[in-house]
């Protein structure tokens, strides 16, 4: 940890932000407890605690922060969300800023931290090179919807933005985002930021974007019924749209839409694809050539691991979700992560920490699993 004495609260704030960006964390975490705040990093995946907060420091470090993202510091009873940009050592940063009420009639904060020069060019996205060969072919459609799913953290908004930017610079396609907040700024796109207090929400964005003559529309996420209808009809009248969803897996996304009041013959006529997908960290090359338990946390690497459903068996998976039952089948999540496994760049634990269900898990371990059972 860094250790830095901090005589303002601005310092305190800024060298608890070094301090994060040092450990490679993407969120910091500033819960409230009985008699001081908890304070935690989250570093690949995984949350690490750090020295707690008194509860005064805690409070003061909390007003500041909402403060500078421009939130109201007289309310404490509703949840907030604001952002900002800092710039601080080498790094240019974009702070995305959520408050929470809690039980002790203070707020606990989590903070994301989006460094704006980290750039993933789209042969590093995936671990499986025929998964970004296949998105790169995605994008070659002039019209239809693709989707993105998995978890928060799941490094959806990163592939995104790696393939928009793949777009702009190499087939010379004209971008439009539609975002809520912006979280990295590109001087080859043109970003629109979702602003409710102004009357631009995702759907009346949504609206002005399409006479804006746009070739590719970005939309951050999928959250409502009239979002799912527009980008829908983006996609039916001549343009290629890319969107987040929230579900599980990829078929998951096709039940969601249909939820959402999407017709089966919008979906069938739009959907070009849906990728689920997953960060994975893979182990140091020195400990793979030698065959060994990698123990060297700090020096993993992040990369995507893809479940795409397309073509026949996407059209089966709409023929399923219509009743119509039809043998399928594609590599799934986890199928890949075993693979992955198998290969020796991923680790037993990642695919523990990613399967969905306490019976995968439990197949895991013992005779015939992938890890031994624990003692």
């Amino acid at each position: 940890m860094v250790k830095v004495i901090a005589d303002t609260i601005e310092g305190m704030a800024n060298a608890l932000l070094a301090s994060a960006v040092e450990q490679q964390a993407t969120d910091i975490h500033i819960v409230p407890r009985e008699n001081d705040y908890s304070v935690q990093f989250r570093c690949l995946g995984r949350l690490i605690p750090q020295k707690p907060l008194p509860i005064s420091s805690g409070d003061r470090l909390i007003s500041y922060f909402k403060f500078v993202a421009e939130m109201d510091i007289s309310e404490s009873r509703k949840p907030q969300s604001g952002s900002y940009k800092l710039h601080f050592s080498n790094h240019k940063a974009a702070l995305r800023i959520s408050t929470l009420p809690t039980a002790y009639s203070r707020e606990s904060v989590v903070i994301r931290i989006l460094l704006q020069s980290e750039r993933y060019p789209i042969e590093r996205m995936s671990l499986f090179p025929a998964s970004f060969q296949k998105l790169q072919a995605f994008l070659s459609h002039s019209h239809g919807l693709i989707l993105f799913t998995g978890p928060t953290g799941s490094g959806k908004t990163t592939t995104l933005y790696s393939l928009i930017h793949y777009c702009s610079q190499n087939m010379n396609r004209n971008v439009i985002t539609l975002e809520d907040p912006i979280e990295k700024q590109h001087d080859e796109l043109l970003q629109v930021q979702v602003n409710e207090k102004a009357g631009i929400t995702y759907s009346t964005g949504l609206r002005a974007i399409l006479r804006h003559d746009p070739d590719i529309i970005m939309v951050g996420e999928i959250r409502d019924a009239e979002t799912a209808k527009i980008s829908i009809r983006a996609a039916l009248t001549g343009h290629l749209v890319l969107s987040t969803l929230h579900t599980r897996d990829a078929k998951g996304a096709i039940y969601r839409l249909l939820e959402f009041g999407i017709s089966w013959h919008e979906i069938e006529q739009t959907l070009i694809a849906v990728s689920a997908q997953r960060l994975v960290h893979l182990k140091c090359m020195n400990c793979i050539k030698e065959e060994k338990i990698c123990t060297h946390e700090h020096s993993h690497s992040k990369t995507g691991v893809y479940e795409l459903l397309y073509g026949k068996n996407l059209h089966a998976v709409l023929n399923e979700a219509k009743g119509e039952k039809e043998e399928y089948t594609y590599p799934t999540l986890r199928n890949l992560l075993r693979k992955g496994i198998a290969l020796g760049y991923v680790s037993k634990e990642e695919y523990i920490r990613w399967v969905h269900s306490e019976e995968e898990q439990s197949q895991a371990y013992g005779a015939g699993g992938i890890i031994p059972a624990p003692k």
